[in-house]
């Protein structure tokens, strides 16, 4: 590159060195740059490069190459405001939907920008990738947009066609389309798909499934691409053209929405009739095509919703009478502008229609409270149907969720109905007292357990008010109440995620109160409660939604042998990424220390069989697998198996841990595979056959015959009949499951002759049907026959199906019939006889509790009360919630009330001795205060993690006094109980902080003593290493001064004090053996300091190393003296190799340097050399030019130029045929500050 440079310099300066006086005469001629100070020209000496337009295109044309498009999309769309699903937040942004937007971002990664309109609509704005763009306005209309449903038929052999590779297709158009489509499962032989979303997703969606189910019809299928605006000429008014086109050619024609952005239409049928239909749907797009024109008109988008009318009804108006379309602009775009299609003299006309449409309607709103709308609407609407008769037209909408009342009609009727409905209200609000619209006041008694109604006013009105409380009541026995079991694993997927799933059943089924059981009851049932027909519809629901959470978490294990787990999960987890991408499971790989070698997969069925096939495949090719049928009896695999699976493990293990697997208890294979090594397997074989044989020749079966109704029965509570015959006979007795077909039969295995006399004995004796009667007073009977006969329907599950019938209501009788096994029937009775004696016995009493009391006496969620209601079998009845009472604070003896109000009063019925345990046992959970003294010094060690421990673990609350009254008095409130444990370990907590506070005295102990700061990075060592090393070996604080603080030569130690001192002694050693070591100083050049320590410190690092010494460098880059410590000898060996290196490295800054002989400012001539001062001039004595002159100065430069001002006329002249330019404005100040 050195002898390179002369021909750079050449080149750029384009002057010929043989001719230095003739080129230097041509510069400065040409230039005009040299003036009496030694300037030149920029441009003179710096001529531009020849060529260069070519270069400049290649370059161009590479970076055209190299242009990389933007992956971020961005999706702007809005949500009208009839069409939101309002939350109960005051603004929108806060509360669920601020958290559902933050949930939507995290789940897809999109980014989201909200506002909201005056008219209530909200705009959203997502930025991010295509994909994730998609996801999130699915998420975000199902969340925030009111969803529809809609079912359509689809033939069953294009269903796996919608649905696509694993799904793809069909997810795709969910996210294109904003809707959630379901398609019936293989087994279902329904047609229906059914697509749920918002109207214009419904539309899209329901459009692209129609047009990729006639792709895949037999039938012919074209295409016809016609322009969007003419797509309402084809289609007819209120479709009347496209319908008559279908009849007449059979065909059948899809016309994309007008929601969807598509040019397409697609015919299908016979061949001929799509044909047919072609040309007459090209013949109409022809004729319009010459005729049509276009006019535009502004309407506000309030009013658009009454040109389009209920379902586009007037905009198909127009175009029949008028033959001019009306496209109405997308609901997201900002203007109002409504566009018109037709013929040229029809165009007028519909223009004229639509304005008239759009000005035919006027809404006005009424403030109105929700509390009188029942009053406004009257009985039956019998009073706003007053107020309305005389406007037709006018539309009234009163939301209970509003305090307002929308009237829609005709602008004259508008103003007259709110002028009449206003005053009205008015009315109302004035004289509305507390009585019914019956005028009766109307008052509930409780007495003795029973609820007395009392209603009093006029003769009339009293009659009317009873009928219409009986009607009520009524209407509540309609009630139905159903418990339905669902498996506790699969509680939390139906809740899903922050309660979102079980949010949309309640609001699905909005009159049926959903009531999951409590987290941890894995037993409690579901209960379902309201009307009859939906608690059956919201059950079936339930099982559906139940069956496809279960069908989605089947979970197989696959046991591998731990060292083919490798090749399971492939490099970089490749092979694992795939299978899972591909099958849709979750697979999970035990952990490097566990011992199991199980590999378990969830998912779909189908798809987790897949995902194991794959796995076994990747096991069988890397190891020397093979897989054994062996065919055993099914009724041996239980004995097989062994209680707990120890047989089967046994004989795994014993044969080099093989794989035996049976087959599952439903199916009628016979096949047992075992699997593994070829040499275990036939050892395992061999076993298990052994076994079955021996199996085969001492046992053999029976079989017994039963009513399933019979089998509780023949079963016991418990299990305690069957477990009889098994302990005197030892025989297995097996009864059939729900799966099982034949539920009649019972098989016996092993001592079978016994066991069979004693069941058959037990079952003959209960198809022994008789018939028994008894008596029960008529006061209890409705008891028994409440809530659909609930109380009888589990005394007949208990008692094996017997049949139990209660007198009518209105029949005077205490006669009870009951149906069935002899021994049934006496269970039965036995059974009501106890709960009539309960009834009997059953008391009221009272338990007086203050009210501020009531919500800790209940607990959380009422599950205080709860268990005492269930350990005591009594209920408890809290009085009503006086608004006026204070909050619940426990208070101290003395500032109870002296008499208890109604509202203390908590009542229990039950049976007297089960009421006083459990009045005994909400005394108890009642709040109660006590002082403890803690040392005031102790409060800020009590305060934080340790009191919030004590108050978890004894359900307490603990009050510190305020730190301005320094009292030792801490205040401890709870259950009597409660408080007494936290008191003792409070107690226990003070003697441990006396402890810790003695402890924290000896442990601030303090050290000081003075080390020369130079020693002090010796002492810290390495990356803190020999600092950290002392403080861990002696459990001290060890404090270094800053370098230049006033006393930086003083080590502070802080801790025990024979600690203390210990640590001293250990960096006094420290500084003796630093003290020991030789010190040299060498004189390096600073130039070379960074090569000689190398990136990062390596070189150095490795000479300190080899030399076993310590070298330090100067901070400062003028500094030219390097120390070096250590052992004399090594000291001097590397003292000796750093001065060879610095000697090589100084001989290469040296070459590097020094330019070779090349034209120097001499060649140029005397032009040049007159201003230039000759080399020394300004060394020696009378060198004073040296300090004035300027040095060789080019002026013109890139560096000098100056930004273009955007504001000068002159430099941005105004276009011809422009505006008139506006005055100049001053220059702005450059942003680096003035120029200089």
């Amino acid at each position: 590159m050195m002898h390179q440079q002369p021909m750079m310099a050449g080149d750029m300066l384009g002057v010929d060195v043989g001719k230095p006086n003739e080129e230097m005469n041509n510069v400065g001629g040409r230039g005009g740059g040299y003036e009496g100070g030694g300037s030149f020209a920029y441009d003179d000496l710096f001529p531009a490069l020849p060529h260069a337009q070519p270069a400049l295109q290649r370059t161009t044309q590479v970076s055209n190459k190299l242009r990389v498009g933007s992956s971020l999309h961005t999706q702007v769309f809005h949500v009208p405001y009839e069409e939101r699903k309002l939350d109960n937040a005051n603004t929108f942004g806060e509360g669920e939907s601020l958290r559902t937007c933050q949930n939507i971002t995290k789940d897809t990664g999109a980014h989201i920008e909200i506002s909201t309109s005056k008219d209530g609509s909200l705009t959203f704005l997502l930025t991010g990738k295509h994909s994730a763009v998609l996801e999130a306005r699915r998420k975000i209309l199902t969340h925030f947009q009111m969803q529809a449903s809609k079912q359509i038929s689809i033939p069953k052999e294009h269903h796996r066609w919608i649905l696509g590779k694993q799904g793809q297709k069909l997810k795709e158009l969910e996210k294109v389309t904003a809707t959630k489509i379901s398609v019936p499962p293989i087994a279902d032989n329904s047609d229906n798909i059914t697509i749920t979303g918002t109207k214009e997703g419904i539309e899209k969606a329901e459009h692209e499934i129609r047009v990729c189910s006639e792709e895949q019809s037999r039938k012919a299928l074209e295409r016809v691409v016609v322009p969007k605006i003419y797509h309402p000429f084809i289609m007819g008014p209120y479709s009347e053209k496209v319908t008559a086109m279908m009849a007449e050619t059979g065909a059948r024609v899809h016309i994309p929405p007008a929601s969807t952005q598509s040019d397409e239409i697609v015919i299908a049928g016979e061949k001929n009739g799509v044909l047919a239909a072609k040309a007459q749907i090209e013949q109409i797009y022809e004729e319009m095509k010459k005729k049509c024109s276009t006019v535009r008109v502004e309407v506000p988008k309030s009013q658009h919703k009454y040109v389009i009318g209920a379902r586009g009804t007037t905009i198909q108006e127009i175009l029949k009478e008028t033959g001019v379309s009306v496209e109405m602009p997308p609901p997201d775009s900002p203007t109002g502008t409504i566009t018109l299609h037709g013929p040229h003299h029809k165009i007028g006309i519909a223009l004229t229609k639509v304005c008239e449409k759009a000005n035919s309607v006027k809404t006005a709103t009424v403030d109105a409270p929700t509390w009188i709308h029942k009053y406004i609407i009257g009985k039956n609407g019998s009073n706003i149907k007053k107020i309305t008769q005389d406007f037709s037209k006018v539309h009234v909408d009163i939301t209970h969720s509003e305090d307002k009342i929308k009237i829609d009609g005709p602008p004259e009727e508008v103003e007259r109905a709110q002028v009449e409905l206003d005053d009205f209200v008015k009315n109302l609000i004035a004289t509305l007292t507390l009585k019914d619209e019956t005028g009766v006041v109307i008052n509930i008694i409780e007495s003795d357990g029973n609820n007395i109604i009392r209603i009093e006013g006029s003769r009339h009105g009293v009659a009317d008010a009873e009928r219409e409380l009986r009607e009520m009541v009524n209407k509540l026995e309609n009630e139905r109440v159903k418990e339905i079991y669902i498996d506790h694993r699969y509680i939390k997927s139906l809740i899903g995620v922050r309660g979102e799933k079980i949010k949309e059943i309640r609001e699905k089924y909005d009159r049926v109160l959903i009531t999951l059981p409590d987290q941890g009851q894995k037993r409690s049932p579901t209960k379902l409660r309201g009307p009859a027909e939906d608690v059956e519809k919201c059950e079936k629901y339930l099982h559906k939604l139940i069956k496809e959470i279960a069908d989605s978490s089947y979970v197989q294990e696959v046991p591998i042998f731990k060292q083919f787990h490798k090749f399971i999960i492939g490099k970089g987890g490749a092979n694992l990424r795939k299978i899972r991408d591909e099958t849709q499971t979750i697979i999970d790989l035990p952990a490097e220390g566990d011992d199991s070698d199980v590999i378990t997969v969830c998912g779909k069925r189908d798809n987790v069989e897949e995902a194991v096939r794959r796995i076994q495949q990747i096991h069988n090719e890397k190891a020397n697998i093979v897989v054994e049928e062996v065919t055993i009896p099914p009724k041996y695999y239980n004995s097989l198996i062994g209680a707990g699976g120890k047989l089967i493990h046994s004989i795994m293990e014993e044969c080099g841990g093989v794989i035996i697997k049976f087959p599952p208890a439903d199916s009628d294979n016979d096949k047992v595979v075992i699997r593994g090594p070829s040499e275990d397997v036939e050892k395992a074989k061999a076993q298990l056959l052994a076994h079955a044989t021996e199996r085969e020749l001492t046992s053999h079966t029976a079989q017994v015959r039963a009513k399933p109704e019979h089998h509780k029965f023949l079963i016991g509570k418990n299990g305690t009949n069957i477990k009889k015959i098994r302990e005197q006979t030892g025989a297995r007795i097996v009864f059939p499951t729900e799966k099982d077909e034949d539920k009649e039969s019972i098989f016996i295995i092993e001592q079978v002759e016994a066991a069979r006399k004693q069941l058959e004995a037990a079952v003959a004796e209960i198809n022994n049907v008789s018939e028994g009667e008894m008596e029960v007073p008529m006061r209890h009977h409705r008891h028994f026959v409440a809530r659909r006969g609930e109380v009888l329907r589990r005394i007949a599950d208990e008692c094996g199906g017997v049949q139990i019938s209660f007198p009518r209501q209105g029949v005077n009788s205490e006669r009870v019939v009951l149906k069935g096994p002899k021994d049934c029937i006496e269970a039965a009775k036995t059974r009501i006889v106890e709960i009539v004696e309960d009834l009997e016995a059953k008391v009221t009493i009272e338990c007086i509790i203050p009210q501020r009391h009531h919500r800790t006496v209940m607990g959380a969620r009422g599950t205080k009360v709860k268990d005492i209601t269930a350990e005591f079998d009594v209920q408890i009845k809290f009085p009503e919630r006086d608004s006026a009472e204070g909050c619940d604070i426990p208070v101290t003896n003395g500032e109870e009330p002296m008499q208890p109000s109604t509202n203390d009063v908590i009542r229990i019925t039950g049976r007297p001795e089960n009421c006083e345990a459990a009045k005994k046992a909400l005394l108890e959970q009642v709040p109660i205060t006590i002082d403890v003294e803690v040392p005031y010094e102790l409060h800020r060690l009590l305060a934080g993690q340790k009191r919030r421990e004590l108050m978890q673990t004894y359900d307490v609350h603990i009050l510190l006094p305020p730190g301005d009254e320094k009292s030792d008095i801490v205040k401890v409130t709870g259950t009597p109980a409660n408080v007494d444990k936290a008191k003792q370990a409070l107690t226990d907590k003070i003697v441990e902080m006396e402890k810790e506070k003695e402890d924290r005295a000896l442990r601030s102990f303090e050290l000081k003593f003075s080390v020369d700061p130079e020693y002090h990075p010796l002492v810290i060592g390495k990356g803190g290493i020999v600092i950290t090393k002392i403080r861990n070996d002696y459990g001290v604080q060890i404090n270094l001064p800053k370098r230049g603080e006033p006393d930086d030569d003083v080590i502070t130690i802080q801790g025990y004090e024979e600690k203390a001192l210990a640590a001293k002694e250990a960096i006094l050693a420290i500084v003796q053996q630093i003290d020991n070591q030789t010190r040299e100083e060498v004189d390096i050049d600073p130039r070379i300091h960074r090569r000689l320590i190398g990136p990062k410190g390596k070189s150095i690092k490795r000479i300190m190393d080899e030399y076993k010494v310590d070298i330090r460098f100067p901070k400062r880059g003028d500094d030219s003296i390097v120390i070096i410590t250590g052992e004399e000898e090594n000291v001097l060996d590397a003292k000796d190799h750093l001065l060879n290196l610095a000697e090589e490295y100084l001989q290469d800054v040296v070459d590097r340097y020094t330019r070779p002989a090349g034209p120097s400012l001499g060649d140029f001539g005397p032009t040049i050399n007159e201003n230039v001062p000759p080399p020394g001039a300004g060394s020696g004595p009378g060198g004073a030019n040296a300090t004035n002159s300027p040095g060789f100065v080019v002026k013109g430069g890139p560096w000098e130029q100056r930004a273009p001002d955007t504001a000068s006329t002159h430099e941005f002249p105004t276009m011809p045929g422009g505006p008139a330019a506006a005055p100049a404005a001053p220059a702005p100040a450059p942003a680096w500050g003035p120029r200089r």
